[in-house]
């Protein structure tokens, strides 16, 4: 019997190929189950560098972490495991077919900008929802769908 072929092999050089264009600087590691992307971002030249990773994990939301600077603790739009929140699942829904490079990238530098204004005035001027218990469901979501 001959091997069964990866459904997201196609899509894997999509994701790296699309990020390597837009995103040069930006190293690529693949991992079991999920691409890593990690790299410098500067939002603006008065804000710091930041260094973040995105895991791309095919069918599953993205998760992106800010590597530095430290975030804040009390950072509004960040779940418990740290990653940022950069959209409300019932708001948009993540499938293979979109890239990373073009949706959650600009995401991330968004919320990065966001960020750098809360930290100056405590209100936080980006798009938001009301979350109630999504991180839950959101979590829930991912286990029935593995």
């Amino acid at each position: 019997m001959g091997k069964i072929p990866n459904r997201h092999k196609g899509n894997e050089q999509i994701q790296i190929q699309a990020m390597k264009s837009k995103f040069p600087n930006f190293s690529c590691k693949k991992k079991a189950g999920e691409i890593v992307f990690t790299g410098n971002l500067l939002i603006k030249p008065e804000l710091p560098i930041y260094n973040v990773s995105v895991h791309y994990r095919f069918n599953f939301s993205p998760k992106v972490y800010v590597n530095s600077p430290t975030l804040d603790d009390n950072s509004p739009h960040r779940y418990s495991d740290g990653s940022l929140c950069l959209y409300h699942h019932d708001n948009y829904k993540w499938n293979a077919d979109k890239l990373v490079a073009t949706i959650i990238m600009q995401w991330t530098i968004a919320w990065i900008y966001f960020y750098e204004a809360w930290l100056q005035t405590g209100v936080w001027y980006g798009p938001e929802v009301p979350h109630k218990n999504d991180t839950k469901k959101e979590v829930e979501n991912e286990k029935n769908n593995r």
